[in-house]
């Protein structure tokens, strides 16, 4: 019988792939201490993932970028080609906007530092989990700026692309927010994290996240970074 989280829902079953044994020891020790995350596995490169990723079947897969024998990006690419259901969190000491761009039109779910706290890491593995996407405040700007800057924002998914080209469709979609989920949509796209948000507004990191939330739903966007690029999209004031 599988072990249960507080929740009474079946752990989420983490792989980690790194080249760098102490970064997986760390990020094992870090997540192996949430009844909520299981560890299932771990591997030193892409080539190594595969075979891990085949034998545990995880639902996230924490995933370094540069690695001997085959890199993460490739590695992702084969990964979700075999699984499309598989959610790929990029995890990095690089922020470089091809490795960013590039892992986003793979499919990754997120693409988050390797400097991230470990409240937010573990907020990102049980979202990626629920199918929604996360990037570092640092890195969502400049996925934002290039998508804008390019014209097209099908660099998430098709759900943006569609609600991005129809402008007035999501105008409509964010008149229906409130005030204050408006304001925190703003803190989203200038890439505030969600503490940032809440100290910028003075409510709580938990009001935070009830605004985001409900703009998630009256909005039809999984996450973070389509929030951030329907909201640009459709001129949605930063001030």
């Amino acid at each position: 019988m599988e072990p249960l989280s507080p929740g009474g829902a079946a752990p989420v079953r983490v792989v980690l792939v790194d080249d760098e044994h102490l970064v997986r020891s760390g990020l094992r020790l870090l997540l192996g201490g949430e009844s909520s995350i299981e560890v299932v596995g771990e591997a030193g490169d892409g080539v190594e993932a595969e075979q891990v990723i085949a034998a545990t079947r995880p639902d996230v897969v924490l995933m370094d970028i540069r690695m001997p024998r085959r890199d993460g990006l490739e590695t992702t690419r084969l990964e979700l080609a075999r699984r499309p259901d598989l959610a790929v969190l990029v995890l990095t000491t690089f922020d470089a906007d091809d490795m960013v761009l590039g892992a986003l039109r793979l499919g990754a779910r997120g693409f988050l530092l390797k400097d991230t706290p470990p409240a937010e890491l573990v907020a990102a593995v049980h979202a990626a989990a629920r199918g929604r996407s996360t990037l570092s405040p640092s890195v969502l700007d400049r996925v934002i700026g290039a998508a804008t800057a390019s014209g097209s924002l099908a660099i998430v998914d098709d759900g943006v692309e569609e609600a991005a080209a129809a402008t007035d469709e999501a105008r409509s979609r964010l008149a229906q927010l409130t005030a204050r989920e408006a304001d925190v949509v703003r803190g989203v796209v200038r890439g505030r994290s969600n503490a940032q948000i809440g100290a910028e507004l003075y409510v709580s990191v938990a009001t935070v996240k009830t605004h985001l939330g409900h703009a998630y739903d009256k909005l039809g966007v999984d996450g973070r970074v389509q929030l951030a690029l329907l909201a640009r999209a459709a001129g949605l004031p930063e001030g």
